[in-house]
């Protein structure tokens, strides 16, 4: 009779070392497994620690989630500051097509909006902060005077991203520079001081 293949012993690994093996091992199985996929117990063997530091760092798997996707999607899109509004949202947006262009992106985003109970209540406030973090591009072009001062810098941001969205989560028509620079102008002319 043979016996099953020994279990290697997590790795000792803590702090930021720690967190970041865990959260690449999140990512990774959430974009192959979907939410269903991911457990403490699974991560915590993909990334060789034990479930018990996890479980000490993130207290749930919805924690260990939310700041999983939250840390990828924000390290995949830093805000630019190239001192024009214009560049800066194409910097941005051109990013955010990219990553969405790629299967983990693709994931992420589907993930992110899926009808899920455990994330339900987490999810609006996820939302906002994604959107904090980019509508301050537009604020500097209003300060600055290349944007209209009554500038909805949310609405601006939502009409370049949602259509970048509703591309990967329903058509699937492909993302490049050219639908971007399309976007970010069509956005830019309605915010234009007047």
């Amino acid at each position: 009779m043979n016996s099953p293949d020994p279990v290697a012993p997590p790795l000792r690994r803590r702090g930021e070392r720690m967190r970041r093996a865990v959260l690449a091992a999140a990512v990774d199985l959430l974009s192959s497994q979907g939410l269903a996929g991911v457990t403490v117990g699974a991560v915590a063997r993909a990334a060789g620690v034990h479930e018990t530091s996890v479980y000490r760092r993130w207290g749930t798997r919805e924690n260990l989630i939310l700041d999983a996707l939250t840390t990828e999607l924000d390290t995949a899109l830093p805000v630019p500051d190239t001192g024009r509004v214009r560049d800066d949202l194409l910097a941005f947006f051109s990013a955010l097509a990219r990553l969405l262009a790629t299967p983990q992106g693709r994931a992420l985003l589907r993930l992110s909006v899926e009808d899920d109970d455990t994330l339900a209540d987490r999810r609006g406030p996820y939302w906002r902060e994604r959107l904090d973090r980019a509508v301050v591009m537009v604020r500097r072009g209003a300060e600055r005077g290349e944007l209209a001062a009554d500038t909805d810098p949310g609405l601006l941001i939502e009409a370049v991203s949602g259509p970048l969205f509703v591309r990967v989560l329903l058509s699937g028509a492909p993302l490049d520079d050219v639908l971007v620079r399309g976007l970010v102008d069509l956005a830019l002319d309605g915010a234009r001081p007047r």
